[in-house]
């Protein structure tokens, strides 16, 4: 995954911060990264800790774009 910030207008960027802030501070994403995290580590995942939080983070971002939110198209205009 690849994001393209360069392309993205500086108010663009501060709501796809916002996004990942609340989703990383949210209760669900606590809860999939530490279910991850043990799923990973028993399954022998070199760096089962970054793989969970980055697959919870792409998770999370693709419910978030998918319900609709107001900043929905960001996600999908900055990931490759």
């Amino acid at each position: 995954m690849r994001l393209a910030l360069v392309d993205m207008k500086d108010q663009d960027v501060r709501r796809l911060i916002q996004v990942i802030a609340y989703i990383c501070y949210s209760e669900e994403f606590k809860s999939l990264k530490q279910e991850l995290e043990q799923l990973y580590g028993a399954a022998g995942v070199e760096n089962p800790s970054v793989s969970a939080f980055q697959d919870t983070l792409y998770a999370l971002l693709c419910q978030h774009e998918d319900m609709g939110n107001e900043s929905a198209g960001l996600v999908s205009s900055c990931m490759h």
